[in-house]
């Protein structure tokens, strides 16, 4: 049983302004309860970026972020039962939680009330910062590992534990289903998702988009129609028409506008976090009685149950695979809106070439 802390190559962000670079980290010894990761590949999330830049507050630096991981398991603590050597494993936004609180006691460790442990940017049990994914190793509570499935395409996989799991999250927690009309705002990494599992859940989805740039994407994904809301009398035409709105954009949106889109009970949840405070006006919610929600990923079963669901219905993201060197590059096209739909890192590429 190896038990030292182990040196792993990673890609960190040595400051908010400066390109990410090589490096190497310290992964902590496995302990009774530890899962050892090779890390095969892992996704780019917008979050990446808002933390690495400053946007959502101070970080420690250097920083390695990724937060949508799978690889193999080559080392499992003595006390780890539910996973072995050659298990292929997932790691989502969070690599711990208090364990004792209300919410986790309720297995919702996701809204763990001190606060889930962050895959990145967090401070872990040891006290140290936690790193992410873009690295070739990464140690987790087994409690906090997923199971991939296998008829899940391996380099595809990663971007579920993020955009998957967040999307699926308040589809099923507001019942996207049969008889149901679902519009999703925004169509790129998140969108995306949401489209394909909405449309898998049994619901009628309408995109909304700024343009129709992505329209054969949506028809394709799933969507029953593609608007561009560029045109302001598309928002208008559509009041009163869903049942819920899966606002997956992380910028500012007329929120009024949006909302007036519900029909009686309908439900705006948003998954996109923007920096900026976003306003309404109360009355909006009166008409209708429409409800303004959020939702933050998912716990640990719900994860699974949207892997195992992914599975049944052969979804998967759709993604763009690159090397560690092209990170920088993947990091300007995402802010960019140049992506369909998911950079995925190849991990074997960030340790040097023998």
């Amino acid at each position: 049983m190896h038990t030292a802390a182990r040196t792993v190559h990673a890609y960190a962000a040595p400051s908010a302004t400066e390109p990410l670079v090589p490096v190497t980290i310290e992964r902590r010894p496995v302990g009774p309860r530890d899962v050892l990761i090779e890390i095969r590949y892992a996704g780019i999330c917008h979050s990446d970026i808002h933390t690495v830049r400053g946007d959502w507050g101070p970080i420690t630096y250097p920083q390695v972020v990724g937060h949508e991981i799978v690889g193999e398991v080559v080392e499992v603590g003595d006390e780890v039962t539910a996973r072995a050597v050659g298990d292929r494993v997932g790691v989502g936004c969070m690599v711990g939680s208090c364990r004792e609180c209300e919410n986790c006691l309720a297995g919702m460790e996701n809204y763990c009330l001190k606060g889930n442990t962050g895959t990145y940017a967090a401070v872990d049990r040891d006290g140290s910062i936690t790193q992410g994914g873009y690295s070739t190793h990464i140690v987790v509570d087994t409690d906090f590992v997923l199971r991939v499935p296998e008829s899940i395409p391996y380099e595809a996989a990663a971007p579920l534990l993020c955009a998957g799991i967040t999307t699926y999250s308040p589809l099923a927690h507001w019942k996207a289903g049969p008889g149901t009309k679902v519009a999703v705002v925004g169509m790129g990494g998140l969108g995306h998702m949401a489209v394909k599992i909405a449309a898998a859940l049994g619901a009628e989805v309408t995109v909304l988009s700024q343009t129709t740039s992505k329209e054969a994407d949506s028809l394709a994904f799933g969507a029953t129609r593609h608007l561009a809301t560029a045109d302001p009398s598309v928002l208008k035409q559509l009041r009163n028409s869903f049942d819920l709105i899966i606002n997956t954009v992380s910028a500012p949106l007329d929120l009024d506008a949006y909302l007036r889109l519900l029909r009686l009970d309908g439900t705006m949840v948003n998954v996109g976090a923007p920096p900026e405070a976003l306003p309404l006006h109360v009355f909006t919610l009166f008409g209708n009685r429409r409800s303004f929600a959020g939702s933050s990923i998912g716990s640990i079963a719900e994860t699974q149950e949207m892997l195992d669901f992914c599975a049944a219905h052969d979804i998967a993201p759709a993604v763009e695979l690159i090397s560690a060197e092209q990170i920088n590059e993947a990091y300007e096209r995402v802010l960019a809106s140049d992506v369909r739909y998911r950079f995925v890192i190849d991990a074997a590429t960030l340790a040097p070439a023998p």
